[in-house]
This record gives structure tokens, sequence and C-alpha cells, in this order.
């Protein structure tokens, strides 16, 4: 009974060290370009003239995990994939998103805040959606953003 219960404890350990040590990149085929930094994704929207989308997710979070698998590489979200600057924020990691979450009032994930070039937020989704849904919004953010740029559905 003892060593089954060892067994059972170390494989979940395991599983635990493995969901939390999951490699950031690890995007399924046809996702946007990501950043892993909201700095990165900031000065390239400065300089390219294109709204960020922040995505605050984590890999222990089912909804975050579908968005990431099926919605953000979806056929309906593509023509939007170079419209944005796109950055995939890890809501764990409080020393690198800590302050950006408090200052955009992340509380439950996915939270997505959708920023124009300048940084300011234009627009925020809390919560999963499906691809229809999410590149509907992303249509609209373009508007708000005040991006003369939008992608044909």
């Amino acid at each position: 009974m003892k060593t089954s219960l060892f067994s059972t404890l170390a494989v979940l350990a395991a599983l635990v060290v493995y969901s939390t040590a999951a490699p950031k990149a690890d995007f399924p085929a046809g996702s946007p370009a990501f950043k892993t930094s909201l700095r990165s994704a900031l000065t390239e929207a400065k300089k390219d003239g294109k709204p960020v989308i922040a995505i605050y997710s984590a890999s222990w979070c089912g909804p975050c995990q579908d968005m990431k698998h099926k919605v953000y590489p979806s056929a309906q979200v593509k023509p939007f994939h170079d419209k944005f600057v796109w950055a995939y924020l890890d809501a764990d990691d409080e020393s690198a998103n800590g302050a950006d979450m408090k200052k955009f009032g992340v509380e439950g994930i996915p939270h997505i805040e959708f920023l124009n070039a300048s940084g300011k937020s234009v627009d925020k989704q809390v919560g999963s959606s499906s691809p229809d849904e999410f590149a509907a919004k992303l249509k609209g953010v373009l508007k708000k953003a005040g991006t003369e740029k939008t992608a044909s559905n």
C-alpha cells in the first residue's frame, strides 16, 4: 500500500513539474507570431503602427488552452494575424507580468487586453470565445484602435 501511494505521488509530482515547465513557445501550427513580453510587443506596435493583443494566460487554464489551440490559429482569426502585434503572457509569472496585470485589472484568465499602437487600452475580453466571436471582436478592435486597414471576412 505504501509503495503504490508513493508511486502515485511520484507520478503526480512529475506531472506538476512537467505542466509548469512547459516551454512558452509551444504554440500550434498556424498561430500568430506571439511575443512573450508586453514591452517588446509595444515597441513593435509603435514602430509598425499596429494595435496589440495582450493575452494573459496560464498552462493550467483549460479555457486559455482552448483559445490557444482552437481560436488563435483558426481560419476565422488568421486574416487578423498580421493586423496586430500579438503577446502571449504568462499570468503565473508575477515578476514579468504582475505590474501590467494589476494595471489592466486582470483577475480571471484568459484576459485579453487590446491596446492601440500607443499602448492605450481600447477594449478587453475576459473568458474564452469561439473563432467566429473572436474574429468579430478583432474587427471591432481595429476600428476602436483607429487602424485604417481591416481584415476582410
